[in-house]
């Protein structure tokens, strides 16, 4: 298949997907597609939420939402652009070996490695295991020579050209060893952080309360730290957290939720609490689940040097008018597609395998 081939079967994945995004959005009823797998990708919606409780029905139609914008042809033309395919076909078998810990996490991996003309050979994670090879039998459905670029397996990976990989920082030193003869990309443990000013809206920290809290905080683009100037008031940002406060009716959550806070409270740490969202301070960047760390800072000039030193336990920063690589407060977990994960261009790699 050719590049604009590539690109056409993806555009229509889609506009399938877009029929999924919220609990209002209507069946189209022209599209073909949707007489074979309609109404059993509803129902592999559904047995994801029971598979894995962390995958709420909303945080699945926030995922596929991302993905179907992501989708359209103008975006996947503009992402690939600036680089140059070659002319013939150089396919090799990439394995990826995805996370868990978002739904569909690993489907810009999947997309890269397709839409380079390299083979998918895939190990799912037992977290997200229903939804990924669906989309695949849908994409083989609009593209049927697909079929030969895609391989699941949830056994030992079969023979591989290169690999790309996602796990804790524990996981990634197996990685760099078991793969080291590979070429290869190992992702480690990253988290997002907020640097705050003190004069944000209400309206701004309700949009870093997506940033903290969708997917339960749980993505390496969640907010999981703040920074804040000497003398912040904290009940500013309570308040914007305020629109989340039923997260705390999420059996899972509540568990982590009253751990944390009985581990603190035990441990005589002293930490700021509404009722389901508790604020510790603290120097490291990644906290537990209904936990986010905050550190107080006097002088933005050093803590711009300290974000920089850090930089590989950073995944984005949030902020207004701090630096010029910021996201905006509320859209951490809207990356672009050329938003690599810690800023490793995965297309230039998989170009040049």
């Amino acid at each position: 298949m050719e590049l604009n081939q590539r690109i056409t079967a993806f555009s229509k994945l889609g506009e399938f997907l877009d029929q999924f995004k919220n609990k209002d959005t209507r069946k189209n009823d022209a599209l073909e597609l949707n007489t074979v797998f309609y109404d059993v990708f509803k129902d592999a919606l559904i047995k994801s939420t029971q598979l894995n409780a962390w995958f709420t029905a909303n945080h699945l139609e926030k995922a596929i939402e991302a993905w179907s914008d992501s989708l359209k042809t103008e975006n996947l033309e503009s992402w690939l652009k600036p680089y140059t395919f070659p002319a013939n076909d150089v396919s090799k078998r990439v394995a990826i070996i995805m996370a868990g810990n978002l739904p569909l996490v690993g489907f810009h991996d999947f997309l890269s490695v397709l839409i380079t003309g390299h083979k998918a050979v895939v190990k799912l994670s037992s977290n997200d295991q229903i939804l990924l090879p669906l989309i695949a039998k849908v994409l083989i459905a609009i593209a049927p020579k697909v079929e030969d670029y895609i391989t699941f397996t949830t056994e030992r990976l079969p023979e591989f050209d290169a690999v790309i990989a996602t796990g804790s920082n524990n996981t990634a030193r197996y990685f760099e060893y078991y793969f080291k003869n590979k070429p290869h990309i190992i992702r480690k443990n990253r988290n997002a952080v907020a640097v705050l000013k003190g004069n944000e809206t209400i309206d701004e920290l309700e949009s870093l309360s997506e940033d903290i809290f969708r997917y339960f905080g749980m993505g390496c683009r969640s907010v999981s730290k703040i920074f804040v100037p000497e003398g912040y008031n904290f009940d500013n940002f309570y308040n914007g957290m305020f629109s989340k406060k039923d997260f705390i009716d999420h059996h899972k959550y509540a568990n982590n939720y009253d751990y944390n806070k009985a581990v603190y409270l035990m441990s005589l740490f002293p930490v700021l609490d509404n009722g389901f969202l508790i604020l510790k301070e603290d120097k490291t960047y990644s906290s537990p689940i209904a936990v986010v760390f905050y550190e107080y800072y006097n002088n933005e000039e050093e803590l711009k040097i300290k974000l920089e030193a850090d930089s590989d336990q950073i995944q984005c920063i949030v902020s207004k008018d701090f630096i010029d690589s910021e996201i905006d407060f509320g859209n951490s977990q809207q990356p672009k597609l050329d938003d690599y994960a810690d800023g490793i261009d995965t297309v230039a790699f998989l170009l040049k395998i």
